[in-house]
């Protein structure tokens, strides 16, 4: 079997990890699992419109040669049955819910985009549950800005018909030859797997997810001082889609955080420097053989690309 480096030990890495199911709360959760058991394991909560194909192989295997990485379609999203709920209050207690599922009693969390709203909601619902958190490319619930989201999506959404390319290229990555560099590598990544590939997200959930968005954007805000627990706080400097300045007030109301704010680069800004995301992550997980992670609210990191 072909392996990158930093790929982890065993008998799988992201491209080859079989997808397993689990039925609980009337649910049947589509999962998938690697690197080492024991400890604490690392639960991956994703974007919007994204299914379990849609992780970056080279976050999921560099996490997983240190730790137990779990992956998981939460109610309705690819794979997993049953519909896709239109408020974030509900896919926390679904991911709780499937993390018990799997007869774990503390996890750390790992959440891109919609993702990092969903791991907010399940440790403000289930504090005893999560021990850390890596918050990437999100900001706190009633931030604000949300209003103009749907104009930057659907704008991105016609250059990328146009273009004949996938929306990411335009959201996720700058318009610049370096950012188009990072967005090519990115896709070629995802290209990775080609066996037991998932189920493509359906209207359904893109559009119950659109709505808990845009419902969280205009909420009141949570009190995050109850997330009494370590953050690390990540995302682009030039975010389109969730403000750059959301994530370092995200890092601010939260008690016990820090901040890695990456240079050149925008909502897939841990994508185009994951040579530095994951050592950092490693650190923050309790890796200290490892790059050290950001350690101020304010840090930049700079860094080669993908």
């Amino acid at each position: 079997m072909a392996t990158h480096r930093g790929a982890p030990s065993g008998d799988h890495t992201w491209a080859t990890a079989p997808t397993k199911y689990v039925r609980a709360g009337g649910v049947n959760f589509a999962y998938r699992e690697l690197g080492p058991r024991g400890g604490v394991p690392v639960v991956f909560l994703h974007h919007f419109a994204a299914v379990l194909d849609d992780w970056d192989p080279r976050l999921v295997d560099g996490i997983a040669v240190h730790h137990h990485v779990i992956t998981f379609d939460n109610r309705g999203v690819g794979a997993t049955d049953s519909a896709v709920p239109s408020d974030l209050e509900q896919m926390g207690r679904d991911a709780a819910t499937f993390v018990r599922a799997l007869g774990h009693d503390s996890v750390d969390l790992l959440g891109f985009s919609l993702g990092g709203g969903v791991a907010q909601m399940l440790a403000l619902q289930n504090p005893a549950l999560v021990r850390r958190m890596v918050l990437a490319g999100t900001g706190p619930r009633g931030g604000g800005g949300i209003d103009s989201m749907g104009r930057i999506v659907g704008l991105a959404y016609l250059k990328a018909a146009l273009a004949r390319k996938d929306a990411r290229h335009f959201l996720f990555f700058p318009r610049t030859e370096e950012g188009k560099r990072a967005a090519a590598s990115y896709f070629a990544r995802l290209a990775e797997r080609v066996v037991d590939r998932d189920k493509r997200i359906s209207m359904q959930a893109r559009l119950a997810q659109l709505r808990a968005i845009i419902g969280g954007g205009k909420a009141a805000p949570d009190d995050l001082s109850r997330i009494a627990v370590p953050v690390f706080v990540a995302n682009g400097d030039n975010d389109l889609m969730v403000a750059s300045a959301h994530s370092a007030d995200l890092a601010r109301r939260l008690p016990n955080s820090q901040l890695t704010i990456y240079p050149r680069s925008g909502h897939g800004g841990i994508f185009q420097y994951h040579r530095e995301f994951v050592p950092a992550v490693l650190a923050f997980l309790g890796e200290t053989h490892s790059a050290t992670a950001g350690s101020s609210a304010n840090e930049t990191k700079t860094g080669g690309q993908s």
